[in-house]
């Protein structure tokens, strides 16, 4: 593999400009052993991680949602009575309504979606959908029926169960895809604010995302060449600009039949608009090479680096195989510079020392972990009492929703990149599925006392998190409420 890019550093160095991070499924057992080497805080850590916490979530509490410890009241009840109601799942809707917080979503949309005559904000169901989708991704019928209720966002929200429907969450759609380009822009001012970012250099790719069914009322969907090995299916293609964190910048949705290589001017003409000029380097991979997309960007003073393909590694043979002028950019990664035929271009030769029996025994091992996990998957179906869900998919047919839906996926996402900057500075590693494993056990339930004169004391509490979870949030700076007040009931309505 080899990268070219337009400009040349005069001390010969190479510098490795960005790397691609994905986050793996942790077993809960190497999670505990990861926490068992964290260790305890001491009190200038613990300060630290508070400090950070207060710069990304700002210490915006609501004082009506959590009951404070400091009142103590002895009342008579019967032991032999006392129960527990209503569980729910809360440390993971918890973290990520800390995180949409952190982001000021909240106060954007009440600015973007103002309160008008409808009976919930339309504001607090985007974030029920960008919630849902980052905790538990499903169809807005799920989300209705099932997922919310058992959830503790009624309580965080301040949002009863019984005004969560499907057609209101659908119509909660039609009114956040109008506001996609004020939300990327809220966005990146709101990521710079806590992180410090770098718009330097920006990564830009090319993924698609396919339909069941004929997708006729969107004229978007077509066939084209297909990432998920699904050409029988219509699909939209899905173009995302990083920076070199990884922090989301923007997206746009081409039709499924477009080639990369066309996309290239317009993504960029279209970041640029948005956000100004500026001398950055832009990453693309092999894809989005053409001559044409070089000249262009040569043409009009751009930097960039990327793929070159494969069919002209014979013309650099010589120099891979020199000995000399090799570094080291990482264990088992060496590259070196070297000038173009036409002295304007510089070629970054990369090789990796024994590729060829590493990639060997990645293959040997992906195998038996595809035969063992279809194994178990075969298993699972037929012990299954109803069909298994399929997620990540399109529902969705009309393009207006197909575009929302994107939307609110984009949005989850930036929660999701939120996060591992958060546990990467704070020392968790860049997992925010294990985080995220860990917390969702965090549930809140009812105590339901009856007293011996007749009445019934019910406290909302926050079942206490164990050593692994504990240690978790200690290092994120992250106080877990213990507390949260009953609301009123509320009688069930059909009112929109």
């Amino acid at each position: 593999m080899y990268l070219r890019h337009t400009t040349r550093r005069k001390d010969g160095k190479v510098h490795r400009y960005w790397q691609l991070v994905r986050s793996v499924r942790v077993g809960r057992k190497v999670v505990q052993q990861t926490v068992a080497h964290l260790g305890e805080l001491d009190a200038q850590g613990r300060a630290r991680a508070q400090a950070l916490a207060r710069a990304i979530t700002g210490a915006r509490e609501q004082p009506d949602l959590f009951v404070a410890d400091d009142a103590d009241e002895a009342i008579p009840v019967r032991l032999t009575h006392i129960r527990l109601e209503r569980g729910r799942t809360f440390g993971d809707v918890w973290l990520g309504w800390t995180l949409w917080r952190a982001l000021r979503l909240d106060e954007a949309l009440a600015r973007l979606l103002p309160e008008g005559r409808e009976a919930v904000p339309w504001a607090t169901m985007a974030a029920v959908l960008v919630l849902a989708r980052l905790c538990e991704p499903s169809s807005e019928l799920h989300i209705a029926e099932t997922w919310y209720r058992g959830t503790a966002l009624e309580d965080l929200l301040a949002l009863p169960a019984p005004l969560v429907n499907d057609d209101r969450l659908y119509r909660a759609l039609d009114r956040l895809v109008a506001h996609k380009t004020a939300l990327e822009q809220h966005l990146v001012a709101r990521l710079g604010e806590l992180f410090a970012l770098d718009y330097d250099l920006l990564l830009y790719d090319v993924t698609s995302i396919y339909f069941e069914g004929l997708a006729d009322a969107n004229p978007l969907a077509r066939r084209g060449h297909s990432r998920d090995h699904r050409p029988d299916c219509k699909q939209v293609c899905l173009a995302l600009v990083v920076t070199r964190e990884g922090m989301p910048l923007g997206y746009e949705v081409f039709a499924g039949n477009r080639t990369d290589v066309t996309t290239v001017e317009e993504i960029v003409e279209a970041m640029e608009a948005r956000y100004g000029l500026a001398q950055r380097i832009w990453v693309m991979d092999r894809g989005m090479t053409s001559e044409d997309n070089l000249d262009w960007l040569r043409a009009t003073g751009r930097r960039y680096l990327v793929g070159t393909p494969k069919s002209e590694l014979k013309k650099w043979a010589g120099a891979i195989a020199e000995a000399r002028d090799w570094q080291a950019v990482r264990d088992g990664i060496e590259a070196k510079q070297c000038v173009g035929p036409d002295g304007v271009e510089t070629f970054v030769l990369i090789r990796s020392v024994e590729r060829r029996e590493k990639e060997r025994a990645m293959h040997e091992r992906f195998a038996r972990r595809i035969e063992d996990g279809l194994t178990r998957l075969a298993e699972r179906v037929r012990r299954a009492r109803r069909p298994l869900e399929v997620r990540r998919l399109v529902w969705h047919q009309r393009a207006d929703r197909v575009q929302a839906h994107i939307l609110v996926c984009f949005l989850a996402y930036v929660l999701w990149k939120t996060l591992e900057q958060w546990q990467r500075r704070a020392g968790l590693g860049q997992s925010p599925r294990t985080i995220f494993d860990e917390v969702r056990r965090i549930q809140s339930t009812d105590i339901v006392l009856p007293a011996e004169d007749g009445r019934e004391l019910r406290l909302r509490c926050v079942v206490r998190p164990d050593t692994a979870q504990a240690a978790l949030l200690d290092r994120l700076g992250l106080d877990l409420p213990q507390r949260l007040r009953v609301p009123p009931p509320v009688a069930r309505t059909t009112e929109m």
